[in-house]
């Protein structure tokens, strides 16, 4: 979805206008003549603004340490993303376009010039070193497959995009779980955000069952593409929240880069009619689909996409992202995955492989430390995963 090819990297940039603007709310202040005798009503409510404090700039100091990139030890690969989730015990990371390296080739940066085939989206095993993954559904020639399968009933092709935005455990008794995509017809455009069940088949997650007519659920054209933005099942409630960018009907720049959010409790996460949607601080949940998109309904602005976690060291949730064509990985902060976020913390900036490099997706590993006092992340870098970790209060 964010992927490695030029077409999905423009198609975020096009589609979420990713650039450092004033807030929306500057930008859409217009003059009006106003009647002296009747006065005007209060504008409505802007819930994309910073709120509260960052409690990471406001409590804590943090020193970052540069790790490195991430490759896998059984195959070599050129890839984007790698948003991770938990599954049976095990974590995983899923990742977005993966450009095979050629025949032979070990290492991607000895890689030979050229195409040499790819996939949409893999999955990946975490390992307990975030430099090193292991990469699962290899053919033949030791080349990674492809998670999410096409549909050729469904008019879907091979080169149909399935960027997954984390697997989320729905059921840790019978190991099942769900990742949450969206598809790009490339050509056609983006189609619409949907579901897969994700099970262990021979110990390895398999995606066992796509959800909806034509594989998705929520229409690109006309309802928020939950989980494009972001998906996360939370630790401290029964929740999986998914967090998703405007209709792609919406065609001014600045509403098409609110990002807006939806919840069910996880027993439920194949049932679309348990799902519920964010109607604003003033309104809250409710099982009536969104269909209003404004600054009052969104959550964030231009945020790009992350990963929501849960903190015990800072106690709070943290978002993890890239700033908007800028190189900066960013941390904001909320008491729950409702919001309101704060501003933005700088932790890092990335230095660019190659020109007019893209970093972006920012992907959090809980797992490396649950105590939270330190936290690595991972971010791509032109087709290149690499790895920071945020030591705070050293």
């Amino acid at each position: 979805m964010r992927a490695i090819t030029t077409l999905a990297v423009l198609s975020q940039v096009i589609s979420a206008a990713r650039i450092d603007l004033p807030l929306p709310s500057v930008l859409t202040a217009r003059s009006q003549k106003k009647d002296a005798a009747t006065p005007s009503p209060p504008p409505p409510p802007d819930n994309t603004q910073p709120a509260g404090v960052n409690i990471i700039a406001h409590n804590h100091t943090f020193a970052t340490q540069y790790l490195g990139l991430q490759l896998a030890d059984n195959s070599a690969s050129h890839r984007d993303l790698g948003f991770t989730g938990q599954l049976g015990g095990k974590w995983y990371a899923v990742y977005g376009d993966v450009l095979w390296c050629a025949l032979g080739v070990t290492d991607p940066a000895k890689d030979s010039p050229g195409f040499h085939g790819m996939v949409r989206d893999a999955i990946s095993l975490c390992t307990d070193n975030p430099l090193v993954v292991h990469d699962l559904h290899l053919d033949k020639a030791g080349r990674q497959q492809q998670l999410i399968p096409f549909n050729e009933s469904w008019g879907e092709a091979a080169d149909f995009g399935f960027g997954g935005t984390s697997l989320v455990e729905v059921d840790g008794a019978t190991n099942t779980g769900a990742v949450y995509y969206l598809i790009n017809g490339n050509k056609t455009g983006y189609r619409g955000a949907g579901i897969a069940k994700v099970q262990l088949v021979n110990d390895t997650p398999t995606v066992t069952q796509r959800f909806g007519n034509r594989g998705y659920w929520w229409d690109a054209n006309t309802t928020a593409r939950y989980g494009d933005i972001a998906a996360y099942r939370d630790t401290r409630s029964d929740y999986i929240y998914a967090w998703g960018g405007a209709p792609m009907e919406i065609t001014d720049w600045v509403q098409a880069a609110y990002v807006y959010q939806c919840r069910v409790k996880a027993a439920d996460a194949f049932d679309i009619t348990k799902y519920e949607y964010w109607w604003g601080r003033q309104k809250g949940w409710k099982s009536e689909l969104l269909t209003t998109f404004t600054a009052e309904t969104a959550v964030m602005w231009m945020s790009g996409q992350g990963q929501v976690m849960w903190n015990k060291y800072l106690n709070c949730y943290v978002f993890v992202r890239l700033g908007p064509l800028s190189y900066d990985v960013l941390l904001r902060t909320a008491p729950s995955p409702e919001g309101p976020w704060s501003d933005d913390v700088k932790v890092f900036t990335a230095t660019p492989i190659g020109k007019d490099a893209m970093t972006y997706a920012g992907v959090a590993h809980p797992y490396l430390d649950p105590s939270g006092k330190t936290m690595v992340i991972s971010y791509t870098n032109n087709n290149n995963i690499e790895v920071i970790k945020v030591t705070f209060d050293k």
